[in-house]
C-alpha cells in the first residue's frame, strides 16, 4: 500500500520521474480492482510456475529423443509432445487460479476495505460483510453456498472443456 500510495509512493515517484502523472492507484474506482488483480496475480505466479515446472519435467525425455530421430524440429516438438504432455498440469493450474479469483478477499480487505465506492468488493468479501460485519449469517450462507455451487459447475465445465483424462 506503501508503494501505491498517491502522494509519497515509490511507483509514483517512478512514474514522475519518466514524465508521467501521479497516479491514484487504489484510490480511484477505476483502477483500485486492476491493482489488486495485478498485484494477486503477482504474488500467485512463484506458485504456479513451479507446478508448471514439474509438469515439464514429468514428460519422459525419451519422447523428445525419438521426436528427435523422426527429425522433428523444437516447434513441432514443442506443439506436438509439450503442450498435449502439459496439457492435465495447465488444467490444474487455471481451475485453482480461477478458484482463487474467486476467492479474493484478504487483498481488498486490506488494501482498500471494500472501496472506493465498493467498486473492489469481491464476492467473498461481500459474504465476509454480510456475515461478520451485518451479522446477516443466514444470507451470507445462503450466497456462500450457492457461489461453491456456481465454482463447482465452472471447474466442473472447464475440466470438460479441456478434456483431461485423470
Amino acid at each position: 500500500m506503501n508503494l501505491l500510495n498517491e502522494q509519497e509512493g515509490l511507483i509514483n515517484a517512478i512514474l514522475e520521474n519518466l514524465g508521467f502523472s501521479r497516479q491514484p492507484f487504489l484510490e480511484s474506482p477505476k483502477q483500485a480492482m486492476n491493482v489488486i488483480v495485478f498485484i494477486s496475480a503477482w504474488q500467485g505466479a512463484g506458485y504456479q510456475m513451479l507446478i508448471f515446472l514439474a509438469g515439464l519435467k514429468n514428460i519422459p525425455p525419451e519422447i523428445y529423443e525419438a521426436a528427435a530421430i523422426d527429425g522433428a524440429n523444437p516447434v513441432q516438438k514443442f506443439f506436438f509432445i509439450t503442450i498435449p504432455n502439459i496439457l492435465p498440469t495447465f488444467s490444474f493450474v487455471l481451475i485453482t487460479m480461477l478458484i482463487g479469483a474467486f476467492r479474493l478477499i484478504v487483498q481488498p480487505m486490506v488494501m482498500t476495505g471494500g472501496g472506493p465506492v465498493d467498486s473492489t468488493m469481491t464476492m467473498s468479501y461481500y459474504i465476509y460483510t454480510q456475515g461478520i460485519t451485518f451479522r446477516n449469517v443466514g444470507y451470507s450462507s445462503a450466497i456462500a453456498l450457492l457461489y461453491t455451487f456456481f465454482m463447482a459447475a465452472i471447474a466442473l465445465t472447464l475440466r470438460k472443456l479441456m478434456d483431461v483424462k485423470d
